[in-house]
């Protein structure tokens, strides 16, 4: 199954390289577009994945703030999605 995400009109991740946790699908870092995520501060925790780090997309002079989300060290039950970016906040993941 490939896929893609979207927001602001632009192709922003593509890959058939995913992995699903909890309906989110996690792109590899080698399928984001990277001249659109910039780093964020924004840090959360989740009791079984631990904590993530976020990137801010900017598209074409508009800013998601916070709209990307990865584990860069992962507890042992969610290693498979160590580094592997996800999304929200209007971002829509379709297939490609």
């Amino acid at each position: 199954m490939k896929k893609k995400a979207v927001w602001n009109g632009r192709v922003i991740a593509e890959s058939d390289d995913l992995v699903i946790v909890e309906g989110n699908y996690y792109f590899s870092p080698s399928d984001i577009r990277p001249e659109y995520f910039k780093n964020s501060s924004r840090q959360t925790t989740c009791p079984w994945k631990g904590q993530a780090s976020y990137y801010t997309i900017e598209v074409d002079g508009k800013t998601n703030q916070d709209a990307a989300w990865y584990y860069p060290d992962p507890k042992a039950a969610a290693a498979r999605i160590k580094d592997r970016v996800a999304f929200w906040r209007g971002v829509e993941v379709v297939d490609a």
